[in-house]
């Protein structure tokens, strides 16, 4: 590292030490320039485990074209790989000298819901190595035509095999079928067979006496005919003592049934995920079946209608109340008119994989949450940070925190003073460089320091 007296004098700190810090955090800086990434990919050995930062990180217009214009491979896919990037600068890949780019953009072009740019799918249909257009050929997206083209005249079977659908087979003129059915690799008489073939095997025969379904010896006959609506209610209820927990349990949650009725029957309710019955899925955004769900006094359907996305008012209240803790976790995780005071509740107890998401949740981030600053509870002091009210106080105060003070740190309300501070301190440098108000000038001074090359 070149000698920079002046700027240790001036950060008070020892640049060696905080150097790696400082390169940590702009790693993950939102705000992070094209510039300064292109300076960061000079750097050899980047500090931390993670090999997937690129991935994952905010990536504008130039940073995307940083990315796409690396002489290194692993960068250009990582370009594709990130939800973030500019799809017109990812567009310049289909041309890619290396197959292994295209191949990952002919499978990747369509994922995380973003557009595809005119001609990318036509292009990668069309390239000269086979897995990249085998991977293209499974994008639903592909013109029609250009899939029947793909499985007509493909020199590899395999492009072949791939590119056929039941859609496309109703699409294929006589005679393009009768040559696939007819193909001379076996890998493409198979696909045709496995697409021509009935979607699954035969199930029980619904149009059966009922009597009969309900006898049946096999309990995957009577579980269809306990949760069928089509067999009657008084024939249905012949289960109510069946020797099998799920025959039991589908009859209890069927539509027909009162409560007396349902109450009746001895089911179980199993634990973790349960399918919620097919009338709650259809027909849960009816005001009156969301209603009935959530009044019921079986624990399943009051957590099934409480997956819904949008449900009345007077719903949603009685579901906040539920003794079922469950019922209140699937409200808050599914529901966006969860209330804010349940959806905090929540999130501060629940130690499930899905925590995180609650405070996504759109009724989490409420003015009133600053007083939670000095709670016991570190996941409440960190929530305090998410006062829309909050101001650089509120901030401030949490800074030295010993759990949450590194979220204050990045906290784009930190004042400009005491953010330059934090950047002396190894303890917090790394959280202040990852701030997205840090300035890019400073941000260049940080790689100057640490002895990036410039670009």
């Amino acid at each position: 590292m070149t000698d920079m007296g002046g700027d240790r004098d001036i950060l008070g700190g020892d640049v060696d030490q905080l150097a790696a810090e400082w390169l940590s955090g702009l790693m993950m800086n939102p705000a992070l320039p094209g510039t300064a990434l292109a300076r960061l990919l000079t750097v050899e050995q980047l500090p931390g485990h993670n090999p997937s930062w690129l991935t994952w990180r905010p990536l504008d217009a130039e940073s995307t074209a940083i990315l796409v214009n690396a002489t290194e491979v692993e960068r250009r896919i990582d370009a594709l790989a990130n939800p973030n990037a500019d799809v017109e600068i990812l567009a310049r890949l289909v041309h890619d000298p290396e197959p292994r780019v295209r191949r990952v953009y002919a499978a990747l072009v369509g994922e995380f819901g973003r557009r595809i740019p005119e001609g990318v799918l036509e292009t990668l249909a069309a390239d000269s190595h086979p897995r990249v257009r085998r991977m293209v050929a499974t994008q639903q997206e592909l013109p029609v035509a250009t899939r029947a083209r793909l499985a007509e005249d493909d020199d590899d079977p395999s492009v072949r095999a791939a590119a056929l659908s039941r859609e496309l087979w109703l699409f294929l003129p006589a005679d393009v079928r009768e040559a696939l059915l007819a193909d001379r690799e076996p890998e493409v008489r198979q696909a045709v067979a496995e697409l021509l073939a009935p979607e699954s095997e035969p199930g029980p025969d619904l149009e059966a006496d009922p009597h009969l379904r309900v006898q049946d010896p096999d309990p995957w006959v009577r579980h269809s005919a306990a949760e069928d609506p089509l067999v009657p209610t008084e024939v249905a209820l012949l289960l109510a003592d069946d020797p099998d927990d799920n025959v039991r349990l589908a009859l209890s949650m069927r539509e027909d049934l009162t409560e007396e009725q349902r109450s009746a029957i001895p089911y179980v309710v199993p634990g973790g995920y349960h399918t919620p019955p097919r009338w709650v899925v259809e027909r849960g955004h009816e005001p009156e079946v969301a209603r009935r769900a959530a009044a019921s006094g079986h624990v399943l359907l009051r957590r099934s209608i409480a997956m819904h996305k949008h449900l009345p008012s007077d719903v949603v209240d009685r579901l906040a109340e539920d003794e079922d803790f469950f019922v209140k976790l699937t409200l808050c995780q599914s529901c966006a008119d969860a209330p804010h005071e349940l959806v905090v509740e929540m999130y501060t107890y629940w130690h499930g994989l899905k925590w995180s998401f609650l405070r996504a949740h759109p009724n989490f981030a409420k003015p009133g949450l600053a007083r939670f600053a000095d709670h016991p509870n570190p996941r409440l002091r960190q929530a305090a940070l998410d006062d829309p009210e909050g101001g650089p106080d509120l901030v401030l105060r949490l800074a030295d925190d010993p759990v949450v003070g590194v979220w204050a740190v990045r906290d784009p309300r930190l004042p400009a003073g005491e953010l330059m501070r934090r950047l002396t301190d190894p303890d917090s440098a790394s959280a202040a460089a990852a701030n997205p108000t840090l300035p890019p000038a400073v941000m260049h001074r940080l790689l100057d320091l640490a002895g990036v090359a410039k670009g």
